[in-house]
């Protein structure tokens, strides 16, 4: 197959191409210039997508022997994730910008250009597996390696997109292992540090850069009650399950510490409350999409059980699911996710993704819009 291997920079892609030239693909590499904000330039950056992972990706192809090209996808990726970051924390949600970036650019705008150029294929070093079943219809998985599973971030692909998926990674039992590979096949990479936190703010102080961007307006810090407990400088800046920073001029009465339970940015409000109050029964989904085909109960609309797993690197739960059919502002009907955890989740707040298992298997995933708790009212 023609094959575009993406090329972040880092060990994974690298390998995951190197295994993708092994296989006898024709395979081209592409490092994705995404941000062009000063801060991701400089060396000591702890994001991705900076210049030297673009140096990097370049020398991993010279040494695997194939052509190397950058695409600047800067202005798709500032009105798609980062603007998107901005617009959901100002409305009080709290955003998965990573999701969005393999929703919308990893595997929509880079998927539609390669397909447009006669690739067949875009290959990524994600840890997550791609299962054909008896029908030839394919199905994402999580990898052999749980603990590197990186199935959670691409729920969000379709059904059209997993048939030019390429995870070569999938069936490897440990980053170390990629990174002896990566050695043994002369790439400077293989030990080159994971990057971590959100790679448009590479100094990874979230707060200080959405001051920047939002404007904060002081407001009242209330209890479940809805009494009034403290003032905040900004709603925006906080996040649901925050313990810290919250500066309470009185304590709880039983003195155990609060949490943020609630963000409420039209009334300008943080609502505050005992750790008990953070577990959460029932979440409802709104952007819902299925990777791969839907299984039957979706569209009949039936009850079925699956797990619920909230975060990246969160414990999926068991959880039953089902599909409903509600209308929008605009008098539209639309899908809607509702999912019942069997065991209370903490701290889920609007804005993060819901991705549903079933065993290994990923069903498909859908953005919380709500979350409730048999012990409080609804959010």
């Amino acid at each position: 197959m023609r094959v575009l291997a993406a090329m972040s920079g880092g060990v994974d892609s690298a390998v995951a191409a190197a295994r993708a030239v092994e296989a006898g693909h024709d395979v081209v590499g592409v490092h994705l210039a995404l941000s062009r904000m000063p801060g991701t330039l400089r060396t000591g950056s702890r994001g991705c997508c900076t210049i030297e992972d673009s140096r990097d990706a370049w020398r991993a192809c010279d040494v695997l022997g194939i052509p190397y090209y950058v695409w600047d996808f800067s202005e798709r990726f500032k009105e798609d994730v980062v603007q998107d970051f901005i617009d959901e924390y100002a409305a009080g949600r709290t955003p998965n910008p990573c999701m969005r970036c393999n929703e919308r650019i990893k595997f929509a705008a880079l998927l539609e250009k390669a397909i447009a150029l006669g690739f067949d294929a875009v290959c990524t070093g994600h840890y997550a597996k791609v299962i054909e079943d008896a029908d030839g219809n394919r199905e994402l998985h999580r990898a052999a390696d749980w603990a590197k599973d990186q199935s959670y971030v691409l729920g969000v692909l379709t059904h059209e997109q997993l048939k030019h998926s390429m995870f070569p990674l999938a069936d490897t039992p440990s980053k170390a292992e990629v990174r002896a590979e990566a050695e043994r096949r002369g790439l400077s990479v293989a030990n080159k540090p994971d990057s971590h936190d959100i790679c448009f703010i590479p100094d990874g102080d979230t707060a200080g850069w959405l001051a920047e961007k939002i404007e904060m307006t002081t407001g009242d810090i209330v209890d479940e009650s809805g009494a009034k407990v403290g003032e905040h400088g900004g709603a925006n800046a906080f996040t649901v399950g925050q313990r810290r920073g919250l500066k309470l001029g009185r304590p709880a009465a039983d003195g155990k510490p609060r949490f943020v339970l609630e963000i409420r940015p039209k009334e300008n409000k943080v609502v505050v409350g005992p750790e008990a109050l953070l577990a959460i029964d029932e979440i409802r989904g709104i952007k819902v999409s299925w990777a791969g085909l839907p299984i039957d109960e979706v569209g009949s609309g039936a009850d079925f059980d699956c797990h619920a797993q909230v975060r990246a690197h969160g414990d999926p739960v068991p959880a039953s699911a089902r599909i409903e059919r509600v209308a929008d502002d605009a008098g539209f009907e639309r899908d809607s996710l509702v999912v019942t955890l069997k065991d209370p989740l903490r701290g889920v707040s609007p804005g993060q993704t819901v991705v549903l298992y079933q065993g290994s298997r990923v069903l498909g995933q859908a953005t919380i819009d709500a979350a409730r708790s048999l012990q409080r009212a609804e959010l």
